[in-house]
């Protein structure tokens, strides 16, 4: 299927809409909750997503290297409210016309990239966050299966080089992807999760 920038703009907006659903089902004591990300609880993920948001909006505009779009708050106050105003700012940047048009410097994975294959980086880290979410709380995931189709697809076509992976790059190193998986798990495996582990958000 040839995805073009409106799809993925789409699917980008639904994946992004699914991680506000599952994290605004968080309560004020489920923000200490381990998640997927090792090291991170539930609040410093939520902290995480909001920064990245903040860092690809203004990489639609133009401004992706300057450091500060990046940064995660120290103070989230409420971390659903706050990461709820960066993906409203997010959705709104990929939405402007010719945005897919545009090169998207994105620092962490070293240098500039085509807007179109940039909104796919960001759709397919959504679709893992808003399951790194759900796995924190126990729920399960509401996406389609054309939605896990196109992620899988993405997450494919992100490099395996291990060089490129682990602690200080954008991606954990992939694991073996078991015969039979479905789209989500074997999105989750070639990103470096392990959906196993977490049985209620498989």
């Amino acid at each position: 299927m040839t995805v073009t920038g409106a799809d993925i703009v789409e699917l980008d907006r639904i994946a992004v809409d699914e991680a506000l659903r599952v994290v605004e089902l968080a309560e004020s004591a489920d923000w200490d909750r381990d998640t997927p990300c090792a090291g991170w609880n539930l609040r410093r993920l939520v902290a995480h997503m909001t920064a990245q948001h903040l860092g690809f909006a203004a990489a639609a505009r133009g401004a992706g290297l300057e450091a500060a779009h990046w940064q995660e708050s120290p103070d989230m106050g409420d971390p659903a409210l706050v990461h709820r105003v960066a993906a409203t700012a997010v959705l709104a940047a990929f939405a402007e016309p010719g945005a897919t048009e545009r090169e998207f410097a994105l620092p962490e994975l070293g240098g500039s990239f085509p807007g179109r294959q940039a909104v796919r980086f960001h759709f397919v880290d959504y679709v893992v966050h808003a399951w790194d979410v759900a796995a924190a709380l126990g729920v399960g995931l509401e996406l389609s299966d054309d939605v896990l189709g196109a992620a899988l697809a993405t997450a494919r076509r992100v490099p395996a080089d291990p060089a490129l992976r682990g602690p200080g790059n954008a991606f954990a190193p992939a694991l073996d992807v078991p015969g039979g998986s479905g789209p989500l798990d074997e999105t989750l495996r070639l990103l470096g999760r392990e959906p196993h582990r977490w049985p209620a958000a498989a």
